[in-house]
């Protein structure tokens, strides 16, 4: 063969290897109704049985400084009770937990000053307190932690009951931490909270909300304290100034949820590609003292107050989003911040499907398919 046939068939080799990968990249894009323009990311078809450790950068604000990263691809250490869990949580030594069944909380948990570890659960795993009191409630308290992964978990409390007890689960001075398919339900105080100078933080997959009654008559005040997430804990934390970005993306605030789907004070947050249909809700996104949030093809269905602007505030935008049968306040006011990093995103249209099927521990483990 001469060289100018063989140059011939090398050109068209490349030209069919380069259309053939292009199209089957629009159609996957096509069919799960992702916007073409947004980097993509590793999926479980590229990796499907590959533990997080190998797996392509998570999403959102966890993804900037230095990423995070867990345990990644370190051994595992299977726990099925409290003793085991408790001891392989305050263990610095262990560094991927699978939590495996349901596990009753008889004290909380107590994840302090650590640095690189995964929790997560296999199907169906479940941690549940039924601890209503001030000083008992609660699942799990993480407190200065870096970089670390929750995943697939569900958190299950005894209802709200104002007390000024605990939440299901805290972040406490973290950085870089990745909840990811989790579910919080039923949260004394409330479902899962962040605060005091926690920093780059993404929320995905996720889904809040309230199964039992609220328990009235608490000393805090609220007959009906069904308030899933909080941002920063007052308006004289200022220490939290130039921290709390965190990104919840994909996440559902469901059935129950009175407010605070979240309740923001300080933070760089965004809020994107996120479902919100609690029908008993007094207000979804509430931007308090200083909040900077950026709302962002979403979809409120038979809300009240999607976006509630509080006092004090830095600046809101609300952009892209799906208001049906709502009433109260659907527009921001001033221009919220731009993020830094790229996210894949939904198609507005295709959200509501998404986050109804996937919003919670669905995944079979700590494996790759987030995004």
């Amino acid at each position: 063969m001469n060289l100018k046939s063989k140059l011939s068939m090398f050109a068209a080799a490349l030209i069919f290897g380069f259309t053939a990968c292009n199209s089957e990249e629009i159609a996957s894009n096509t069919e799960a109704g992702i916007q073409s323009n947004e980097t993509t990311v590793e999926t479980a078809a590229t990796n499907p049985t590959g533990k997080i450790g190998n797996c392509a950068e998570v999403p959102g604000w966890a993804s900037q400084n230095g990423g995070t990263t867990g345990g990644g691809s370190a051994a595992e250490t299977t726990v099925t009770t409290y003793a085991q869990l408790k001891s392989a949580i305050e263990n610095t030594s262990v560094k991927v937990i699978k939590v495996s069944g349901t596990i009753t909380i008889t004290t909380r948990l107590s994840f302090q000053d650590q640095t690189g570890k995964t929790i997560y659960g296999v199907s169906g795993a479940k941690l549940v307190s039924t601890n209503q009191t001030k000083d008992g409630s609660g699942i799990i308290n993480i407190k200065r932690c870096k970089n670390i992964i929750i995943r697939n978990l569900i958190f299950e409390g005894p209802g709200a009951y104002d007390t000024d007890g605990w939440d299901n689960a805290i972040l406490d001075e973290c950085t870089n931490v990745w909840v990811d398919h989790c579910e919080f339900r039923d949260g004394v105080d409330g479902n899962f909270d962040i605060k005091n100078k926690s920093d780059y933080i993404s929320v995905t997959y996720s889904k809040f909300h309230y199964l039992k009654p609220p328990k009235a008559g608490g000393s805090g005040g609220s007959d009906d304290h069904r308030y899933s997430n909080l941002i920063g804990s007052s308006d004289g934390a200022t220490a939290d100034r130039g921290k709390l970005r965190i990104t919840f993306a994909r996440c559902w605030w469901a059935s129950g949820c009175k407010e605070r789907m979240p309740r923001v004070r300080f933070g760089k947050v965004h809020i994107v590609n996120s479902l919100f249909n609690s029908t008993v809700s007094n207000k979804c996104v509430a931007a308090g003292f200083e909040a900077d949030i950026r709302v962002e093809s979403n979809v409120f269905e038979g809300v009240k107050n999607p976006i509630d602007l509080m006092s004090g505030y830095t600046a809101v935008t609300s952009t892209d989003n799906v208001f049906t049968n709502v009433t109260g306040t659907q527009a921001g006011s001033g221009t919220a911040f731009t993020p830094p990093y790229s996210i894949v995103k939904l198609a507005k249209t295709a959200v509501k499907a998404d986050i109804s099927a996937n919003a919670g521990p669905t995944l079979g483990g700590n494996v790759c398919g987030s995004f």
